[in-house]
C-alpha cells in the first residue's frame, strides 16, 4: 500500500523523536513517503498531490488545521470513491476530529489504532461541511465553523502564538475572557441566518455551525452546543441573541454539561440536520473553519457534503 504522511513539524506536543517514532511504526507496512509542510497550505497541495498520483491512503500528523488542509487538498475536485483515505494522527492542541471519530488522544495510540484499521482494510466514510462566500473558493471543514465571538479569539490566539505564546486550553481560556469584557461588539448584533424554506432570523451576535459534536474542548472537557450533530446528518447551529454576562455565562454551562439534548433558551438559537445555511451580516465579521482564522465576512454559505470522505478507523 503506497501512503503519504504528511508531517506539521510545528504542531504542537510534536517533536522529531516522536515523528520518527510514528514513522518507524508504519515502515513494515507501507510504501511510505514522507513529506513535512513548510508553510500554511502546504499539506493541500501535497495531499491534492497524493490524490493525482493515485495514492491509496494520506496520513495526515498535525492539529486540527493540518487535518482540513489534507481533506481539502483530498477533495479538491470534489469527493469520488477513488480517492486516498485519510488517517489522523493527533498531535495538536485540541485535536477535535480525531477525538470525535473515536481516536486515542496520544500519537502512539493512535498509531495502534490506525495500523490495526490499515492492516485489516477498514475504514469508515463520514460527511463534511463546506463554506462559501463571494469571490472566494469553497472550503471543506471536518467539524465546526464559527462566524462572530468564537472566530475573534481563534485571530487572537494565533496573533498571541505568532509572538511565541504557547496554545494550550489556558491560552484560548484567558484570550476569550479577555475579548468578550475589552474586545468584542456585545452591544450591537450583525448576523442574520436564513435557511432554505424558513423565514429569516436576524439579530444574532454569533453563530457555530457543528458537522459533529462536540463543538470543541476545553482541556478535557467536551463543549457541546449542538450534541446532536454527528458526521452521518446535515450541519447544526447554534447561535446567540445576547451577550450580556448572564446569558453568555448560562449558555457556556449548558454547553459543558449537555450531552443528549441541544443547548436552548430564550436567548439561543439551535438548529439541527440542515442541508445549507446561510449567514449574512451588516458589516464584516470574524470568520474560523476547524479553528483556523479566515479573516472577515459579510455573507457565508455553508452547505452539508454527506459521504465526503474515507477515514482509516
Amino acid at each position: 500500500m503506497r501512503a503519504m504522511l504528511i508531517a506539521n513539524p510545528k504542531a504542537t506536543s510534536t517533536s522529531r523523536r516522536a515523528r520518527d517514532l510514528l514513522v518507524r511504526a508504519f515502515s513494515g507496512d507501507l510504501d511510505l513517503v514522507i513529506a513535512e509542510t513548510g508553510h500554511r497550505g502546504h499539506a493541500t497541495e501535497l495531499a491534492r498531490r497524493a490524490a493525482v498520483e493515485e495514492y491509496d491512503a494520506v496520513i495526515a500528523l498535525g492539529g486540527d488545521g493540518t487535518v482540513n488542509e489534507a481533506v481539502n487538498g483530498l477533495l479538491a475536485e470534489g469527493p469520488s470513491p477513488d480517492l486516498p483515505a485519510l488517517a489522523v494522527l493527533p498531535i495538536g492542541s485540541a485535536n477535535v476530529f480525531a477525538r470525535a471519530l473515536g481516536l486515542p488522544g496520544d500519537p502512539v495510540g493512535a498509531t495502534r489504532v490506525v495500523l490495526d484499521a490499515l492492516r485489516a482494510g477498514r475504514h469508515r466514510t463520514v460527511g463534511l461541511g463546506t463554506a462559501s462566500h463571494p469571490g472566494g473558493t469553497e472550503r471543506y471543514f471536518t467539524f465546526c465553523a464559527g462566524v462572530g465571538l468564537d472566530a475573534e479569539v481563534v485571530r487572537e490566539v494565533e496573533r498571541r502564538r505568532g509572538a511565541g505564546a504557547k496554545a494550550d486550553p489556558s491560552l484560548y481560556v484567558r484570550t476569550a475572557v479577555r475579548h468578550f469584557f475589552s474586545g468584542t461588539d456585545r452591544r450591537r448584533p450583525a448576523v442574520t441566518l436564513e435557511v432554505p424554506g424558513r423565514p429569516p432570523i436576524s439579530g444574532l451576535f454569533l453563530a457555530f455551525i457543528s458537522n459533529t459534536s462536540p463543538w470543541t474542548y476545553m482541556g478535557p472537557l467536551p463543549v457541546n452546543p449542538s450534541p446532536k450533530a454527528n458526521f452521518s446528518r446535515g450541519l447544526d447551529v447554534f447561535g446567540m441573541r445576547s451577550l450580556d454576562v448572564a446569558p453568555t455565562l448560562g449558555a457556556l454551562g449548558r454547553m459543558l454539561t449537555a450531552r443528549t439534548r441541544p443547548v436552548q433558551g430564550r436567548h439561543m438559537l439551535n438548529l439541527h440536520d440542515v442541508a445549507e445555511v446561510t449567514l449574512r451580516a451588516e458589516r464584516p465579521v470574524a470568520f474560523q473553519l476547524d479553528g483556523d482564522y479566515l479573516g472577515e465576512q459579510e455573507h457565508i454559505t455553508f452547505r452539508s457534503v454527506p459521504k465526503a470522505i474515507r477515514i482509516v478507523i
